[in-house]
C-alpha cells in the first residue's frame, strides 16, 4: 500500500489547543508524513529544555536537556527509577515539569493538558475495548474526532494493513495473540497521525521470542508511517536494535545521548559502559596523554586507550573498558603491534555462539573474553596460561566515578 496515502488528513479533525485557545501544533491531519516529505530529519519535534521534576524532596528528573528529531526513533534507556518514564509522562502531559519547558514543534506545552497535545501514548497494558472488534477499536479515535465515514473507511484499513492485521478486522481482542493485540494498540494510536508516538515499555508483557519479533515490527512500522517514536525501556538489546538515538539515564540524569554505535563503542561514563551490554571495567591510572590517546597502567601492565573525557590528565584515576568480543586469546605473546596481558584461565563456559572465557591477570583482576567456539586454540583448561590481547582502538579510558567504585566482583557488569 502506498505510504503517501496515509498523509491524507481528516478534514474535520479538531486541532489541539493551548491554554489560551491557540493551536499547539499545525494540524497533523493535513501535514506530510515526516521522513517521506524531504523534511530535515533533525528538525526538532520535541524539545526538553532544562527540565527538572521533583516529588517533594525527591528529584526524579534532574535538568534534562535534549531534543528529538522529526521522524526519529528515540529511546530513553535506564534502570528502574532513573527518570525515563517520568520524562515520557511529562511529554505526554500526565506530569508537569517543576522547572524548565517542554516544547512541541517549537510551542511550549508544559502546562497543556494531555488531550490538547498532538501526541499519543501506548502503554504495556494495551487497554483495547473488549466488546469492539479490531476495526472498531482502531476507528474509535477518528470517530471521536468526527471524521467522515469515507475517511474512516479509507484510513482504518490502511493502518491495519501496515500492522499486518487486515485479515483480522472482524475479530475481538480476546481472539488475538499478545503480539496482535499490541499491533492493534499501535494502529489505534497512529490512525490520527500524531506528531509523536510515546511508548512506555510496550513489549514488557510479551514472551522473549515474541518480544524479539515485535522489535523488528515496531521499527518497520515506524519507518513506514514516518512518525517520531519516543520509546522507554530498561532493555539494552531493545534500545540498540530499534533506535536511531538513545538517551541513557541514571538517577534522574541523562548520562549520554548518541547512536547505538556511539553508546556501545564510545561510552561517556562508567555507568553507560557497564549498563550497555557486557564490558570489562578495570581500574587504571593515566600516565600520559597524546591527543585522544591515553597512556595508562592497568592489569599490572602499561597500556593505551581512547580518551572519553577531556579531564583525563596524567596522574588521574581512570577506568579502562574493553568489550569481551574485542579480546583475542593466544598461547603466545601477541607481538609488538598489539597490546595484551598474560593471564591464567579460571573458567570456560559454552554459550552457543560464543565461549565465555574467564582469566585472572597477574594482579588477580578478572578478564572476560568471548571467543568463537571453533577457535584454533588447543583445548584450554583452568590453570592454563594464555595471552589476552586487543587493539588500542578497542579500549576506552573513562573518568573514574566516585559513586561507582570498582571492586573485583564488578569488573564485568552485564547491566
Amino acid at each position: 500500500m502506498p505510504v503517501h496515502r496515509l498523509v491524507e488528513g481528516f478534514t474535520r479533525g479538531e486541532k489541539p489547543e493551548g491554554p489560551e485557545g491557540n493551536v499547539v501544533t499545525q494540524s497533523t491531519m493535513s501535514q506530510s508524513t515526516p521522513g517521506a516529505s524531504g523534511l530535515d530529519p533533525q528538525q526538532p519535534v520535541i524539545e526538553i529544555d532544562h527540565v527538572t521534576k521533583s516529588f517533594g524532596e525527591f528529584v526524579a528528573v534532574d535538568d534534562a536537556h535534549f531534543s528529538i528529531g522529526q521522524g526519529e526513533f528515540f529511546s530513553m534507556l535506564g534502570p528502574s527509577g532513573c527518570g525515563k518514564t517520568t520524562t515520557l509522562r511529562m511529554i505526554a502531559g500526565f506530569e508537569q515539569p517543576t522547572s524548565g519547558a517542554i516544547r512541541l514543534d517549537g510551542v511550549d506545552v508544559s502546562r497543556v493538558p494531555p488531550n490538547k497535545r498532538d501526541v499519543n501514548t501506548v502503554f504495556q497494558q494495551y487497554a483495547l475495548f473488549p466488546h469492539m472488534n479490531v476495526y472498531d477499536n482502531v476507528a474509535f479515535g477518528p470517530r471521536s474526532r468526527k471524521a467522515t465515514k469515507d475517511e474512516i473507511a479509507r484510513r482504518v484499513p490502511e493502518l491495519l494493513d501496515i500492522v499486518r492485521l487486515g485479515d483480522f478486522a472482524a475479530r475481538r481482542p480476546a481472539q488475538l495473540s499478545g503480539g496482535q493485540q499490541q499491533r492493534v494498540a499501535l494502529a489505534r494510536a497512529l490512525v490520527n497521525l500524531p506528531k509523536a508516538l510515546l511508548l512506555d515499555e510496550p513489549l514488557g508483557a510479551l514472551d522473549l521470542k515474541l518480544r524479539h519479533a515485535m522489535q523488528f515490527e515496531l521499527k518497520r512500522i515506524q519507518r513506514e508511517v514516518g512518525i517520531t517514536f519516543v520509546y522507554v525501556t530498561h532493555d539494552q538489546e531493545e534500545a540498540l536494535t530499534m533506535s536511531d538515538r538513545i538517551a541513557v539515564m541514571s538517577e534522574g540524569k541523562v548520562e549520554q545521548i548518541g547512536t547505538p554505535t556511539e553508546i556501545y563503542d564510545s561510552p561517556a561514563s562508567v555507568f553507560v559502559a557497564g549498563f550497555i551490554g557486557q564490558a570489562n571495567l578495570w581500574p587504571a591510572s593515566v600516565t600520559g596523554r597524546s591527543g585522544a590517546t591515553a597512556d595508562i597502567t592497568a592489569l599490572g601492565a602499561s597500556l593505551k586507550g581512547r580518551c572519553q573525557s577531556e579531564n583525563l590528565r596524567p596522574g588521574t584515576d581512570a577506568v579502562l573498558m574493553v568489550r569481551p568480543e574485542r579480546i583475542t586469546i593466544s598461547t603466545n605473546h601477541p607481538g609488538p603491534t598489539t597490546q595484551g596481558v598474560r593471564g591464567t584461565v579460571v573458567d570456560l563456559t559454552f554459550q552457543g555462539p560464543i565461549v565465555r572465557l574467564v582469566l585472572h591477570a597477574g594482579d588477580d583482576t578478572p578478564i572476560i573474553a568471548n571467543i568463537d567456539p571453533d577457535h584454533d586454540l588447543p583445548m584450554l583448561r583452568p590453570g592454563d596460561t594464555v595471552w589476552a590481547a586487543w587493539d588500542a582502538t578497542a579500549a576506552s579510558v573513562l573518568p573514574a566515578s566516585p559513586d561507582q567504585p570498582l571492586t573485583a566482583t564488578d569488573v564485568v557488569d552485564e547491566g
